[in-house]
């Protein structure tokens, strides 16, 4: 029973991956778009465009860990 129980906690917590990977890059477009348009950027502003970039790829590279596919 406990084994049973393994497969299906796998199962949930790598859509939970997928929903925070996708969730990530958009926050990520999004960061690095206001940093493009904007005239003069602020240090804020590019930090935070580099801690997006950075949670995307640690997430993605936990993706490619777990051999996640996305549908």
């Amino acid at each position: 029973m406990l084994f049973r129980r393994k497969g299906w906690l796998k199962k949930e917590y790598d859509e939970k991956l997928v929903k925070d990977l996708q969730e990530a890059k958009i926050f990520w477009e999004q960061q690095r778009v206001f940093v493009q348009k904007s005239f003069e950027p602020s240090m804020e502003l590019i930090e935070q465009a580099n801690t997006a970039e950075a949670v995307y790829f640690s997430l993605l590279n936990e993706a490619k860990k777990r051999k996640v596919r996305i549908k």
